[in-house]
């Protein structure tokens, strides 16, 4: 209705866009290196890189196998046109994120300005949170913070960011048929509750403003309350048998007032019509050279009598604003922009309404259009007209006169165009703006990295050094990395190597530091550095990449595919995937690389081999014809054979392939989606989980994808909703597992525990495969341990092994050994460890049913395989601190907490320094902890009997 009015409005120009996509020109200059050290290093530097890289070129590298390739696979030529991978082209990535020397020490400090402040103005403290928790694996830390960021906003201009960002981040503009405005019922995400000030401490429990307010429309909103409300008819027929003592005349029409109410509504009004000017003498005034129509002028009449805007036309609304903002008319100006506000829909509407709110500096309406903007994400990057305002300085002022620029607006853009394209233009100008709008401390911090981060990928070296250089003044050290690696890529190799050396030497080391001081060094110095790097942060994967690579290099093919295994074992990534699949193509194992190509796929659609030259999807069809095919079945049988060995890497191939037979399968993409999970890969997932719901060919089908990805966003109640609407809708296997699941994800009662097995044996009763019903016997079985129902969960297990869930030997071994048939839960555990292709955690559940010496050789291995893993460091730890070793039971936690500050393990060493009386190290444990976790009620107990022991000893 609104848009036809909108219409006749559209004549107003609109500003040309400011978004490019070419890349700055490379900086060609670089500097020399000064004083005799550094040129000394530096020869030798240049001498050793030409005889690796002559080495390089007059090598002829043998494989294994030494039977000439298929005519086939060379249809272009070669299979590697690009070479083999070469240690001189491999750098370890700058994160762009807040990276801290000492992260429990941040957390804890984190933790304690957010309690230290009120309630309503934790906003930028947990903004922070955010921050710190950007750079780690698990992104609902980050979402968690982000949510409580939007629960204590109290502006309206925070709330509409936070919003919008939480909406974001489970891109749902990825969801077909969803709208932008539309916010399930969630209040923190909600466009109207943006919309009204102040700090709600129940806003998340509540129903959204949309739920309350469904029945009314736009318009029935009371313009003091941000609403406007309609004139009830009383009121009407009162004012117009009032009769006026004064007139404004416009043209040749007359509108009636009462001086006092016009008086009344600015000082302005005031000083015009009782002061010293000459019309406060004059029964009429000519208002025919204000610009203002007839219409606008009897709406500023009404207001005058009702303070209240009565049903009008957009551009009479608009016009009236205007008039309010020249006279100063405080309330009808808010009124105005309220009605506004509720009048925006879409982004046409914020397109054609955001100059008119911008030019009278009107704040809601300005807040209105910008929700429409950001919660189009990113697809409103496209905009031009958008662009203009958020990218240049002049939008920036212009946002600033209306009270709409802030860190927050540009962190939020600026972490969105980096993720679509780093090198953009669109993202330089993002980050200046962020720069511009950021306060000291981390805000600087962040800004100035990131901008040196991009101008590093730019290849405008000089320029990232100084904004890396600015990043350290304000008080990030990690940035120093960075000022390295420009000096680096500008020829100042010694310098680089000093200021690493020096950063080690003033500072406990991290891994990171040995890393990047390797890429300044040669020789054992180099692969000492990296031993360095990996002992210390053993998630770190530059340094497996480079002695694999090195391994190469001499011709050692095997153990260097040995050597991406181990990191491939534990964290699975493309880059670490990408470069196995290289070795195995000159190893011609064609079926292998192509295995490990698909899974990069899947993992990244668009992703670019051999130094992003060859999109990933041509290698795949160069690869394919060298290799047997199969059939929809075949890939079927594979899948089996694959998900039964706990082969999730082959997994995901096989239904890569799978999809490239049938890409509306929505039942692959799921299971797509399950593999990702269990590799650690929830953004994946979820990309698998959105698709599968776009094509979903039934409505209950699509109700279970909607209700997976609302649990594994942390809203679990509307995920069971979801899963309930679609079991009225039909009965299916995934509706009650998915309802099951949920409703066991709580500490369940005797009667809950009922009803979990009771929605799980009716997801056996519906049809579905084995792999999947495994799963589900495997879940049945382990409801029935807890409600020490041993027999039957035994014969759960049974049922699922039958079925080939391999899984399911390690709850069978849980029942042995509540059975005290130690052995038989020993020797069920080592089937699994003989069976599965990924089973660092079976090595530690089997050392739970061992002696002493096994079970440390157990979880050696398990830490081996996956050093991600917490339980084998606590339980050494354990021991020691039995055997009164205090000091190596300290260092075996800190060990794994330097690279993984995992909730356990902090608390497990917080007990320890309570026990030893060091409440202090006590009580920053305990602190760091309650930043992953605030609910956690064992770590809040032990934090406060540390404080108060703090307390007494420094009483």
């Amino acid at each position: 209705m609104q848009h036809n009015i909108f219409q006749t409005m559209r004549s107003m120009k609109i500003m040309d866009g400011c978004r490019g996509t070419q890349v700055y020109a490379i900086n060609p200059s670089s500097g020399t290196g000064s004083g005799l050290g550094e040129k000394l290093f530096q020869q030798l530097h240049d001498h050793f890189k030409a005889q690796t890289l002559r080495t390089k070129s007059n090598r002829n590298f043998q494989t294994p196998n030494s039977t000439p390739p298929s005519e086939a696979s060379f249809s272009d030529g070669s299979l590697l046109p690009y070479g083999l991978p070469m240690t001189d082209l491999l750098e370890p990535k700058i994160e762009p994120s807040l990276m801290s020397v000492d992260f429990v020490e941040t957390l804890a400090s984190v933790y304690r300005r957010a309690e230290e402040r009120p309630q309503f103005e934790r906003t930028e403290v947990f903004l922070e949170q955010c921050t710190i928790f950007r750079g780690l694996a698990d992104p609902k830390l980050f979402r968690r913070s982000l949510r409580a960021a939007r629960q204590h906003a109290t502006n309206v201009h925070v709330k509409v960011v936070l919003a919008a960002w939480l909406r974001h981040e489970r891109r749902e503009d990825e969801l077909i048929g969803s709208s932008s405005m539309d916010c399930s019922g969630r209040n923190l995400e909600c466009p109207r509750a943006s919309l009204e000030p102040g700090y709600d401490p129940e806003s998340v429990f509540d129903h959204c403003a949309c739920t309350r307010a469904c029945a009314r429309d736009y318009d029935s909103y009371d313009g003091n309350s941000e609403m406007t409300l309609e004139v009830d008819d009383e009121q009407g027929s009162i004012s117009e048998e009032e009769d006026g003592d004064m007139s404004f005349i416009v043209g040749e029409d007359e509108i009636r007032c009462r001086r006092f109410n016009i008086a009344s509504l600015s000082r302005p009004f005031k000083t015009m019509l009782y002061g010293e000017f000459i019309e406060s003498r004059r029964e009429k005034i000519n208002f025919s050279q204000n610009c203002f129509s007839v219409e606008a002028l009897t709406a500023a009449e009404e207001f005058s009598r009702s303070q209240r805007l009565s049903h009008l036309e957009p551009k009479v609304v608009l016009e009236l604003l205007s008039l309010a903002n020249r006279f100063c008319c405080e309330e009808m100006k808010h009124a105005c922009d309220s009605h506004l506000a509720f009048l925006v829909c879409d982004i046409d509407d914020a397109l054609l309404l955001v100059d008119y709110g911008l030019e009278e500096t009107a704040y809601l309406l300005v807040a209105a259009c910008l929700q429409v903007f950001l919660r189009e994400l990113p697809g409103s990057m496209q905009s031009s007209s958008v662009m203009k305002i958020f990218c240049s300085p002049e939008g920036r002022d212009r946002l600033a006169m209306a009270g709409h620029a802030s860190f927050v607006l540009y962190y939020f853009l600026s972490q969105i165009a980096m993720e679509e394209e780093m090198r953009s233009n669109t993202t330089v100008m993002l980050l200046e703006r962020l720069v511009e709008c950021a306060n000291d401390g981390w805000e600087k911090q962040i800004a100035f990295h990131q901008l040196g981060v991009v101008m590093l990928e730019r290849k405008e070296y000089k320029d990232a050094q100084h904004w890396f250089e600015l990043a350290v003044e304000a008080g990030h050290v990690y940035s120093l990395v960075g000022v390295a690696r420009a000096k680096y890529k500008r020829g100042h190799t010694y310098s680089a190597y000093k200021l690493m050396n020096s950063l080690i030497s003033d500072h406990k080391p991290v891994g990171w530091m040995y890393q990047e001081r390797s890429l300044y060094c040669v020789g054992k110095e180099k692969q000492m550095d990296l031993l360095s790097a990996t002992e210390l942060d053993p998630t770190l994967s530059f340094p497996y990449k480079f002695r694999a690579v090195s391994l190469l290099e001499e011709n050692k093919i095997e153990p260097a595919i040995a050597e991406i295994n181990k990191v491939i074992g534990f964290k699975v990534s493309p880059d670490c995937l990408e470069l196995r699949a290289w070795f195995l193509i000159a190893m011609e194992d064609y079926e292998g690389a192509l295995r490990d190509i698909r899974a990069i796929l899947t993992l990244d659609p668009n992703y670019m081999m051999f130094y992003g030259h060859m999109h990933g999807e041509h290698l795949v069809e160069l690869l394919s014809p060298v290799v047997q095919q199969w059939c929809q079945a075949d890939c079927w049988m594979q899948l089996y054979d694959r998900w039964s060995s706990v082969d999730d890497i082959g997994s995901l191939a096989v239904v890569h392939q799978m999809l490239a037979n049938d890409p509306g399968k929505s039942l692959l993409r799921f299971r797509q989606s399950l593999l990702l999970l269990r590799l650690n890969c929830p953004k994946a997932a979820m990309r698998s989980l959105r698709m599968a719901r776009n094509h979903s060919s039934s409505d209950h089908e699509r109700l279970v994808y909607e209700g997976w990805i609302l649990y594994d966003t942390g809203h679990r109640e509307e995920a069971l909703a979801k899963a309930e609407e679609s079991i009225s809708i039909q009965r299916s296997f995934e509706a009650y597992f998915l309802k099951a699941y949920a409703l066991a994800d709580s500490n369940l009662d005797s009667e809950s525990s009922k009803y979990v097995i009771h929605l799980l044996e009716e997801a056996l009763r519906c049809p579905s495969d084995g792999l999947r019903k495994g799963q589900a016997l495997n879940n049945l079985g382990s409801v029935y341990v807890d409600c020490d129902k041993l027999d039957l969960a035994a014969d759960c297990y049974m049922n699922a092994l039958n079925i080939k869930h391999t899984r399911a030997h390690q709850g069978l071994a849980r029942v042995y050994h509540l059975k005290n048939h130690r052995k038989a839960a020993y020797d069920e555990m080592t089937k699994l460890i003989e069976k599965a292709r990924s089973n660092a955690s079976a090595y530690e559940k089997r050392s739970e049913y061992c002696d002493r010496e096994m079970a440390k050789s157990d979880l050696s291995m398990a830490s081996q395989l996956d050093p991600l893993r917490t339980y084998p460091y606590r339980y050494r730890a354990a021991v020691l601190m039995d055997d009164h070793k205090e000091a190596e039971a300290i260092a075996e936690l800190s060990r794994a907490i330097d690279f993984k500050p995992d909730l356990q393990l902090l608390h497990l060493r917080a007990a320890f320094y309570d026990s030893m009386s060091d409440y202090f190290s006590a009580v920053r444990d305990c602190e760091a902890g309650l930043c992953l976790d605030p609910n956690n009620s064992e770590i809040l107990d032990l934090c406060n009997k540390a404080r108060e022991h703090n307390r007494e000893q420094k009483w």
